[in-house]
């Protein structure tokens, strides 16, 4: 949520969204009691290994299923894409907490999510169902605007409903296109993988380029620049690798792991992003990433001191894999 002007419009509704927030509460219990996992359309929705931090897979699985419109990996891809999980974001428009609320929308819409008595925008316990609950209440304000009702939630959480209702759909302005977009191509790394991953038709252009560094010196922080003599560190190297083909990465390797969804291990296929941290239930302790090439092994840049080579993925280490989309 981010605080842009433009959400300014739609506060006049804090009497209607402290109400709604009550009977939020009061209808709680259907949904979680309900198994807790149904997402849109009534589909059975879990969370991928590690996805989330240890700290708020609850949370998340339990509140991301409140309304249809809602499910566990649509809301952690939001809050994602809003603070990264950090509870003590804060933005230059002051939007505040993990979930980013500005003051006057959290006056309107902040749940008392954990039942200690307050109402605490910097307390995940609090901010996530409040997000979770506002989201479904931006849902229920836009509910007869064409389009997909979840797209148009989301566009309201940027934008405001006022401009949902206004456009017909997702306003025009390119922020919220650009938060709605990207939360939805998020939402699938997120989500438990159910069935076979397609592989992406652009892994073996990856892996050429990756063979061609063979032998190259490690270098942190290294990004293959001249200046650098092509030198890389690990998630340098799968970036680098995956740019040649036109798909594009985040930087580091605990953000890169939330670049697609995430294959088995015996499913695996050359190409896949294979990862390895030091909490296996947390992606953010992810420290390091290769290019599976198949038979167990990858290409990657180890350390310091060591070149660009072939190493084993099967490791205490090992997290897991992601297989790159080419969203981004």
């Amino acid at each position: 949520m981010r605080g842009s002007g433009r959400k300014k419009l739609w506060l006049g509704v804090g009497g209607l969204g402290l109400l709604a927030g009550f009977l939020a509460l009061l209808v709680i219990g259907t949904y979680v009691t309900a198994a807790g996992l149904a997402g849109a359309g009534g589909r059975v929705v879990g969370l991928a290994k590690g996805a989330v931090p240890t700290e708020y897979q609850a949370l998340v699985q339990k509140w991301g299923s409140l309304c249809p419109a809602l499910n566990p990996a649509l809301l952690a891809a939001q809050l994602y894409q809003e603070s990264g999980w950090r509870p003590d974001a804060k933005s230059s428009a002051q939007a505040q907490g993990i979930a980013q609320f500005i003051p006057g929308t959290w006056s309107a819409h902040g749940l008392d999510g954990d039942g200690d008595g307050d109402r605490d925008v910097w307390d995940p316990k609090d901010a996530i169902p409040s997000a979770a609950n506002y989201d479904c209440k931006l849902a229920s304000y836009v509910k007869d605007a064409p389009g997909s009702q979840t797209d148009n939630m989301l566009a309201a959480y940027n934008a405001g409903a006022y401009a949902v209702i206004k456009y017909g759909g997702v306003p025009p302005y390119r922020e919220t296109k650009n938060y709605v977009s990207t939360i939805r191509k998020m939402e699938q790394s997120f989500a438990s993988t159910k069935g076979r991953v397609d592989p992406s038709k652009r892994a073996a252009g990856a892996i050429y380029y990756a063979q061609k560094k063979l032998g190259t010196p490690y270098l942190w922080g290294g990004n293959g620049t001249p200046e650098q003599d092509g030198r890389f560190d690990c998630s340098g190297l799968t970036l680098a690798a995956y740019r040649s083909v036109g798909v594009t990465l985040p930087r580091v390797a605990n953000d890169q792991w939330n670049s697609g969804p995430h294959p088995k291990r015996d499913e695996l296929l050359p190409g896949d992003l294979v990862f390895f941290g030091t909490d296996l239930n947390n992606s953010r302790s992810i420290d390091h990433v290769g290019i599976y090439v198949g038979g167990g092994h990858m290409i990657n840049a180890p350390y310091t001191g060591a070149t660009i080579r072939f190493d084993p993925i099967d490791t205490p280490n090992y997290f897991g894999a992601t297989r790159p989309t080419g969203d981004g």
